[in-house]
């Protein structure tokens, strides 16, 4: 039997190279990775085209505390005084509760005490945030909606019973 080089296969191939990578993607790339560093220390420099989150100064600071009660009751309550501010039911506080539970999430993963408070802030722009004291989360609650930031905001202004 012949070997491979006797078959005509290997014998046609010498001197020959294999497809190289197209010259023109490797260059398209490399330009297109300068054009974005070139845009961001543009934007940087000159303030064109960045969007810069403008909150001001804090206007209103509550820290509360949150527990989770039987039957699935959330209660917020005052973490100065112990003043229980609203109280929502199983089926109720949507969006509180919702919000409430990714902060959970992210305390059980950081092993934090639920006793911990978070901090609502109102800013003089007018947005609310909700920061967690333990991991240092916050999230400015605009992003979900008025209507969503507004459920936040009595809660800053509430003055204790339940809602």
């Amino acid at each position: 039997m012949a070997s491979a080089s006797h078959l005509g296969y290997l014998s046609d191939r010498k001197g020959r190279h294999g497809n190289p990578f197209p010259a023109g993607i490797l260059i398209g790339a490399a330009l297109l990775l300068v054009f974005a560093a070139g845009a961001v220390v543009f934007g940087q420099a000159t303030g064109i085209g960045v969007i810069k989150h403008r909150t001001g100064a804090p206007v209103a600071i509550r820290d509360i505390t949150i527990l989770r009660g039987a039957d699935d009751i959330v209660v917020v309550a005052d973490a100065a005084s112990g003043s229980r501010i609203a109280t929502y039911e199983k089926d109720t506080g949507g969006f509180v509760r919702g919000s409430l539970r990714a902060f959970e999430r992210m305390r059980m993963v950081a092993k934090v005490s639920e006793a911990v408070p978070y901090r609502l802030i109102k800013w003089q722009a007018g947005t609310v945030s909700l920061s967690d004291t333990a991991t240092g989360e916050r999230i400015y609650l605009e992003a979900f909606g008025k209507d969503n930031a507004a459920a936040f905001e009595a809660l800053l202004e509430a003055r204790g019973g339940a809602s």
